[in-house]
């Protein structure tokens, strides 16, 4: 296996992210998402650095995953909260270690950016797999469930 780089996503990643979210929505919830809107919504991240930022993992120059990472700020600890989101890793990619390459890369970032408190995420309960993996990289899971009002459907 080549070994994986992980670096910042730009502009120029956006069909690519794109396709990752749109797949990532049809394999885990079975939903299509409108990708004009998709399209709008990853632009709008490298809009607005108080948005958040992706990163992208390559092998062999290709990219072959990636994911988001959205703020959320803590009066509590004073600080944020940084959520690791959108997360996908192509079908051929997938248990060769890109995720965690892509998460040590962030919990580093996080564990040297001033004001970071800590990593979230979210994960479905019959992800039995992903939350294997994340136990695996020290995070804990958390005593609360989580609640949406959307505003805007998805399919």
């Amino acid at each position: 296996m080549t070994d994986i780089r992980i670096r910042a996503a730009t502009r120029d990643d956006i069909a690519f992210l794109v396709d990752a979210n749109a797949a990532m929505a049809q394999e885990t919830e079975g939903k299509s998402l409108d990708r004009e809107r998709l399209g709008r919504g990853v632009a709008a991240v490298f809009d607005d650095a108080r948005r958040g930022f992706y990163r992208i993992a390559e092998r062999d120059g290709q990219a072959v995953g990636c994911l988001l990472v959205t703020f959320e700020w803590s009066d509590w600890r004073d600080g944020d909260w940084w959520w690791i989101q959108s997360v996908y890793v192509t079908p051929p990619a997938r248990r060769h270690g890109v995720f965690r390459a892509l998460y040590r890369e962030v919990e580093s970032a996080a564990q040297t950016t001033p004001g970071v408190v800590g990593l979230r995420l979210y994960v479905e309960w019959e992800n039995a797999r992903a939350q294997r993996t994340y136990a695996s990289l020290g995070m804990e899971q958390e005593h609360y469930h989580l609640y949406a009002r959307p505003f805007v459907a998805l399919s």
